[in-house]
C-alpha cells in the first residue's frame, strides 16, 4: 500500500459490503486478518476518526470477502494521507468531563442493528470513545438512541470513579449529549410507555445515574453531534469538520 493513492474519506456511505455481491477471499485471509488487528489497535489509542470503519470491517473476519479486503485497503490509503495526524490537548485549561453519544438506525443491512458510539472529552481532548453494533435489534429509533446513551453511561461511571482519584474533585457535574429528545424525556420520565416496555431492564441503569445526580443529560444538534462519527460513514466535508471538532489535526 506503500505506492497507492491516499483517500480523503474513510468509507464511501454509498458502499455495501454485502457478502452475496463478492467472491471469497482465500489467498490474502491471513493479511486481512493481520491488516484489521494493527488498525483496530491504531483505532484506540490515537485514532478515533477511524473506530467506525474498522469496527465494522471486523464484522467479517471469520470469512472475508474480496469487497471486505478492499474495504480494508481504502482505510489504510486514508491513514497514508493523514499519517501525521492525532489527539492534541491544549494545557492550563480548566478540565471538565463531557461527552456525546449518538446512534445509528439500522445501519448494519445484513443484521439490521444499529450502531451506537460514544465519545468523552476532558475540555477539548478526547480520552474514551467506542463504536459497537448493538446486541439486539431495536424497533423504535427512540429506543435505539435511549440504548446508545445507556452504553454510554456506564463508561462515564468509570471515568468519574478514575478521575476523582487522579484529580481534585472540580464539583461540576459532568455533561452527556444527545441529539435525540424523544430519548431524553423517557430517560428523565420512566413512567409507563406500551411502546417501550419491551427494553431490557440493564438499559434502564441510566435512569438510576442520572436519579443520583452522577451527571446531566442535554440536548445537542446533530451538526453538534460529535459522536456521529462513530456511528456511520460521513462524507468528506463532514469527516473533516468532525475530525477537527475532536481536535484530531496535523501534528
Amino acid at each position: 500500500m506503500v505506492e497507492s493513492n491516499a483517500l480523503c474519506i474513510l468509507a464511501d456511505p454509498q458502499h455495501s459490503l454485502d457478502v452475496n455481491l463478492s467472491e471469497s477471499l482465500q489467498a490474502g485471509e491471513v493479511t486481512h486478518r493481520k491488516a484489521v488487528g494493527s488498525l483496530l489497535y491504531l483505532s484506540q489509542i490515537t485514532r478515533t476518526d477511524i473506530t467506525f470503519a474498522v469496527n465494522f470491517v471486523s464484522h467479517y473476519l471469520e470469512k472475508p470477502l474480496i469487497i471486505h479486503w478492499n474495504a480494508v485497503k481504502r482505510i489504510l490509503k486514508y491513514l497514508k494521507g493523514t499519517y501525521n495526524y492525532g489527539l492534541f490537548f491544549y494545557s492550563r485549561v480548566k478540565l471538565k468531563l463531557h461527552g456525546y453519544s449518538d446512534a445509528d438506525y439500522a445501519g448494519d443491512t445484513t443484521t439490521r442493528r444499529s450502531t451506537s458510539g460514544y465519545i468523552f472529552m476532558m475540555t477539548n481532548g478526547i480520552i474514551a470513545w467506542c463504536s459497537q453494533r448493538q446486541k439486539s435489534v431495536a424497533l423504535p429509533t427512540t429506543e435505539v438512541e435511549y440504548m446508545a446513551p445507556s452504553q454510554a453511561v456506564q463508561e462515564l461511571t468509570w471515568l468519574t470513579l478514575l478521575i476523582s482519584d487522579l484529580l481534585e474533585t472540580q464539583g461540576e457535574t459532568p455533561v452527556l449529549y444527545t441529539d435525540n429528545q424523544s430519548a431524553i424525556k423517557l430517560v428523565k420520565n420512566p413512567e409507563f410507555h406500551k411502546r417501550t416496555k419491551h427494553i431490557d431492564v440493564h438499559y434502564h441503569y441510566i435512569r438510576e445515574k442520572i436519579n443520583e445526580g452522577m451527571f446531566s443529560l442535554e440536548y445537542v444538534t446533530s451538526k453538534e453531534q460529535l459522536a456521529n462519527i462513530l456511528t456511520k460513514p460521513t462524507p468528506r466535508t463532514r469527516c473533516q469538520e468532525l475530525r477537527e471538532m475532536l481536535g484530531i489535526i496535523d501534528l
